[in-house]
């Protein structure tokens, strides 16, 4: 059974399904049971003074889709669509919302044991309330996040 301690760190004995991707040289995680599916980027329409890290939106089989850039709301600089660039679509709050990343690499499966706490320092930040810790893989580390909380709920409730 997984137990959610306040400091919003899994930990227990179990493993999550989470889901790589890139932005610039960092690796970060999501837990696969957030992400309603994965796409390639189409046709983007630019929404007039929307906040910068909006990309616009698009049509979703009928449904319009707000798109963000991570990479803009984490405060890194911007980057050209290419060939890898993926949007992960998320549904909270009875919004669907796409996240532009540069990559998705793979699905791994962590065990909640090799899910550390980030330290007091960084989480203690408004901006850092979507971070939920660091997963250790053998190859490196991977900053697990909390796509429902990337945004505030008054940002959801403006984007809908």
């Amino acid at each position: 059974m997984l137990v959610q301690q306040s400091e919003g760190v899994i930990k227990g004995s179990e493993t999550v399904q989470v889901i790589v991707f890139n932005l610039g040289d960092e690796r970060y995680g999501v837990d696969i049971s957030q992400v309603r599916e994965i796409i390639r980027p189409t046709q983007i329409t630019r929404i007039p003074n929307a906040p910068d890290f909006v990309e616009g939106v698009i049509n979703l089989r009928g449904q319009i889709t707000t798109i963000i850039n991570l990479r803009k709301r984490f405060g890194m600089e911007p980057k050209p669509i290419d060939n890898n660039t993926r949007i992960i679509v998320v549904e909270f709050d009875n919004a669907v919302i796409g996240m532009m990343v540069d990559t998705v690499n793979e699905v791994k499966y962590l065990s909640t044991a090799d899910i550390e706490a980030l330290p007091n320092i960084i989480t203690a930040r408004e901006e850092a309330k979507f971070l939920k810790g660091v997963g250790k893989l053998p190859d490196g580390l991977l900053i697990m996040i909390d796509l429902n909380k990337v945004l505030s709920e008054d940002e959801v409730e403006r984007l809908r």
